[in-house]
């Protein structure tokens, strides 16, 4: 060990030079070597692997995950046997290669037309407008809902520049005039875009005689009023209904 002025050791690394000159502006005088020996300390612990850094950076590039759990991803990865490994990569080929858009209501699909589309048993007059193909199985997994679905491919954002143009609101109106539709379910987030977006499209059907409807907004399932803030309590109030 080399003890810099401040009384501080380094590790000494590989060849190091050693100079007389003290660099400015430190609170202490500190010795050029020793900054030299802290550079190299931090890049020895850096190189580690090249094939695991590639990994975890590909990992962390996923929606919500950080360096820490891009981590532990790419180490259970390593411990994982060949063929699970191979599976994986498989699946995620065949993933991008053989997934599409239906096309009837947008979501994801395997063919041209997507399993609910084809389903004669659906309730064909009554549709459900969401904002991506994620919300249709979110919804899906209830297993509540017997319609049709058709995918906006997002919201109304003056903001970010999206406006109803950008939508797939036309492909929505020629698609209900096909149809014997009785009732259209507005599935936005609560938002200030969702919002915008479900007043926009009920006005477009105001008139037609076809009922428009949202999703309930308010208390969620086992709640405490204690700790639920104003906002939703004001939907909530908002969106009472009699029992």
């Amino acid at each position: 060990l080399e003890m810099n002025p401040v009384g501080k050791p380094y590790a000494l690394i590989g060849h190091v030079r050693f100079d007389e000159g003290l660099l400015v502006g430190c609170r202490y005088p500190t010795r050029v070597y020793s900054i030299e020996l802290k550079i190299k300390l931090r890049r020895c612990m850096n190189n580690s692997s090249k094939y695991l850094d590639g990994l975890i950076k590909e990992f962390a590039k996923f929606p919500g995950i950080g360096t820490k759990s891009a981590s532990r991803f790419a180490f259970h990865v390593l411990s994982m046997p060949m063929d699970d490994v191979n599976s994986l990569t498989a699946a995620i080929t065949e993933l991008k290669r053989h997934i599409r858009a239906c096309g009837t209501c947008g979501g994801i699909s395997d063919s041209d037309t997507c399993s609910i589309c084809s389903n004669d048993a659906r309730d064909r007059g009554l549709l459900c407008v969401v904002e991506g193909a994620k919300d249709i199985l979110t919804l899906e997994k209830t297993g509540r809902f017997n319609g049709l679905y058709h995918v906006l491919m997002g919201v109304i954002s003056p903001l970010d520049g999206i406006g109803p143009d950008d939508l797939s609101i036309a492909p929505l109106l020629m698609r209900v005039k096909g149809m014997d539709v009785h009732e259209i379910v507005l599935a936005f987030n609560s938002s200030i875009e969702g919002d915008a977006t479900t007043l926009y499209i009920s006005g477009l059907f105001r008139g037609t005689g076809i009922k428009i409807s949202r999703l309930a907004h308010g208390l969620p399932a086992g709640a405490d009023l204690d700790f639920t803030d104003s906002a939703t309590l004001i939907k909530s109030i908002d969106g009472r209904v009699v029992i």
